[in-house]
């Protein structure tokens, strides 16, 4: 029996729900957002983070629809709002605006959390510290809002920042409903320990991206690609770890599997390898110990 939520996060089906990467060759088949539910449904987890990068509209009408068939298949729900870049490092004022703007389309499909971006990868040789004091402004003024509408915002470590950064960012921000989307497998492409990491972070996680990396030849280590995505269970990250950490400090949402770019041992079935990891993560759930 399972002592923790399991889910997926929709990023794990990019290929099939329109972003194929350079590298990465077109599926045969695409996936709507309703193609999603109904696969998350069958594979039986408790809990899904919807990507607001695949929505094909936000209408009223659309967002309704959506909510009733999350409410039909009783799954816990995150809106996640932020790829590729969000915040670009607090530069971006259009993407706050973007934003704040999302925060209503989360509550409207249900959601409690929201996922958001402050940075990524593609500013993580920027200076940091820069960075995190226009994020500590905007994601102040962003709560305001987000605190009106009873909604929590989670910052993903989104291969930019350490966890003794996203721990400063949090602290900052000194707000019980803003914390962490913890990605297990980022921290590692940082080279900083996702074990230790979210033992700092733990009582501040809202949300999660359960990964699992394994490098591939032939690819510089710089890349972010070396460390790519396995089924859980295959890899690096010892996620049963985190999740025991995770459970110890009382996290009640969901271990959501998510897969950027699949490791080319997986032969690009992705839906084959969300599978897989929702089989261990079912195992990893229910064998926390407590």
């Amino acid at each position: 029996m399972r002592k923790m939520k399991i889910g997926i996060d929709n990023y794990a089906y990019h290929r099939f729900m329109g972003e194929v990467y350079p590298e990465q060759s077109a599926p045969s088949k695409t996936m709507t957002m309703k193609d999603y539910l109904d696969r998350a449904n069958e594979l039986g987890v408790d809990g899904v983070s919807l990507e607001s990068c695949f929505f094909p509209e936000f209408g009223k009408n659309y967002l309704a629809e959506l909510k009733g068939k999350l409410d039909e298949y009783n799954l816990d729900r995150v809106f996640a709002w932020g790829h590729p870049d969000g915040l670009e490092g607090g530069k971006n004022k259009q993407a706050f605006d973007e934003m704040m703007e999302m925060m209503d389309y989360a509550v409207a499909i249900g959601a409690k959390v929201m996922r958001v971006v402050g940075s990524s990868l593609g500013f993580r040789f920027e200076n940091h510290q820069e960075q995190i004091d226009r994020l500590t402004g905007m994601f102040i003024e962003a709560m305001k809002e987000a605190d009106k509408r009873g909604l929590k915002l989670a910052d993903e470590n989104h291969i930019d920042f350490t966890a003794d950064e996203m721990l400063q960012l949090i602290n900052n921000v000194n707000n019980p409903n803003f914390g962490i989307n913890l990605d297990t497998g980022n921290f590692m492409r940082l080279l900083d320990d996702p074990v230790k990491g979210a033992k700092k972070l733990a009582k501040h996680v809202m949300a999660t991206h359960v990964k699992d990396l394994k490098p591939e030849k032939g690819l510089d280590v710089d890349n972010w690609h070396f460390f790519a995505c396995t089924p859980v269970g295959d890899g690096l990250v010892d996620n049963q770890q985190l999740a025991q950490i995770l459970y110890d400090n009382g996290f009640d949402g969901f271990l959501a599997v998510e897969i950027d770019y699949l490791h080319k041992d997986y032969n690009n079935d992705e839906d084959a390898a969300v599978a897989q990891s929702i089989k261990e993560l079912d195992r990893i759930a229910s064998n926390v110990k407590g």
